[in-house]
């Protein structure tokens, strides 16, 4: 069975597959739809030979649907047909929970992807559970993604972002009782000297993630999804 990896996110959209593992980037923004994603895609992976595909998407999702539209992004994710316009069978999976998939090696995970937003999943004992912790309070009215996600980056420069990416680390990981913490997203690489527990994610965990999606007899359309 061959898998196309679609990993939707605020800047790029991402596609690679079970042949093609090194991801292709559409730039996506705040003008792009659920439908001129679906035809990028197709234009962009012509010719590429999949049976399946896994969708990474920036928010909930149940049903292999989304709950609710991206904050990064244009309207119309929810109603949208995406089986239909894709034409192949879809399993959807946050996008934070993705990530947290491909580099899950054991034990009780956090997953924080610090990107254009800021992702979150966990990984307890083996089962995945999706995260929306992004637009939870934390400073002077702020939410954690305004320090940490691209905005805050951009607006309080490096030294302050990374302190504050190391509180919210590990603010966050004493919260939920995790062992260990991996540090995704595009901004990622900017951290420097982390402790032993924080583990920097590698570009490749989301497209592990959406092939091993598929490894698994559970849909992840559920709270959880055990792991084998």
């Amino acid at each position: 069975m061959k898998v196309l990896v679609i990993d939707i996110g605020g800047t790029n959209v991402k596609v690679a597959s079970t042949d093609m593992r090194v991801p292709i980037k559409i730039p996506s923004g705040p003008t792009m739809t659920a439908e001129q994603m679906a035809k990028d895609v197709l234009v962009a992976t012509e010719g590429w030979t999949y049976d399946r595909i896994s969708i990474g998407y920036p928010g909930p999702v149940a049903h292999d649907h989304p709950l609710a539209e991206p904050h990064n992004l244009a309207p119309g994710w929810i109603d949208f047909p995406y089986q239909k316009a894709l034409g192949k069978p879809i399993r959807f999976i946050n996008d934070a929970a993705m990530q947290a998939l491909g580099g899950y090696k054991g034990g009780r995970m956090l997953f924080l992807g610090t990107g254009t937003g800021l992702g979150s999943a966990m990984i307890f004992d083996g089962v995945v559970i999706p995260l929306e912790l992004a637009h939870l309070p934390y400073k002077k009215g702020r939410t954690y993604e305004e320090y940490i996600g691209l905005a805050g980056l951009e607006s309080r420069g490096k030294k302050r972002w990374q302190k504050s990416v190391l509180d919210i680390i590990n603010r966050l990981q004493a919260a939920m009782v995790c062992d260990s913490v991996l540090l995704g997203g595009g901004n990622a690489k900017l951290m420097t000297d982390l402790p032993p527990h924080v583990i920097l994610g590698a570009n490749s965990n989301a497209i592990d993630g959406g092939l091993r999606l598929w490894d698994n007899p559970l849909k992840p359309n559920k709270t959880a999804l055990k792991l084998k």
